[in-house]
């Protein structure tokens, strides 16, 4: 037994069911295509956000690894932040956990401002430094943990990842039709994310093949806004 992936597990079947409980699950053209062995996406679409999508690539048998990549994008004329959480681990530790409620239309936002708050009771051992595609848009209170192990913190990011998705999910649509347009804003997201090599790297390294991967990346993971 993991402890690490049972927690991973455990937060994602969080997320899976806090969609099933707000949205509608959507099959995405193409998207069949990446569910296949050891790959799983979901995607869905509600009054309340545009699209929220849950990415795992189980590896832990024959790569001794687990990933998963949550989003959740408003509705285009919604100034609210885009949900974002990335995790990478082995069966003894999470080597990268990366969660942020990320800038999609208003830098003061109420929910960036309480994503803010919220972040700042915690304390992680090892943080994880940004590169430049990241800063240009995640928010200063990104969550970027590395090397977590400790029970306490593990418990802290399945704490953290129920509290962050409820208050989403439960505030996103206040400010629903009070913006022009963030579609700019949106897509910029989606290209600087493209950016990340660590990616499609890891996607590799854990089976999948670079073709995949790479249409995986530009048209599914990051789907931009035409």
């Amino acid at each position: 037994m993991s402890k690490v992936w049972d927690t991973l597990i455990e937060i994602q079947t969080l997320l899976e069911e806090s969609f099933d409980a707000t949205g509608m699950e959507i099959f995405e053209p193409g998207m069949d295509r990446f569910n296949q062995p050891g790959w799983v996406n979901r995607v869905w679409t509600s009054e309340s956000y545009r699209r929220a999508h849950v990415d795992v690539v189980d590896a832990r048998e024959s790569k001794g690894l687990w990933m998963m990549h949550c989003c959740i994008f408003p509705h285009i004329h919604n100034p609210a932040p885009i949900y974002g959480f990335d995790v990478i681990a082995g069966k003894n530790k999470i080597t990268g956990c990366f969660h942020d409620y990320s800038k999609a239309g208003d830098a003061d936002h109420p929910m960036m401002q309480w994503f803010h708050d919220e972040v700042a009771k915690l304390e992680w051992r090892k943080e994880r430094a940004l590169p430049e595609w990241a800063t240009n848009i995640f928010s200063g209170s990104m969550v970027a943990a590395g090397n977590v192990q400790d029970p306490e913190e593990l418990e802290q990011i399945t704490n953290l990842a129920r509290t962050t998705v409820a208050h989403y999910l439960s505030t996103v649509s206040e400010t629903n039709n009070t913006a022009i347009d963030t579609t700019l804003a949106q897509n910029y997201y989606a290209q600087n994310q493209k950016c990340n090599p660590h990616t499609p790297r890891v996607m590799v390294s854990l089976g999948l093949s670079e073709e995949d991967v790479q249409h995986f990346i530009q048209e599914c993971l990051f789907p931009e806004i035409v």
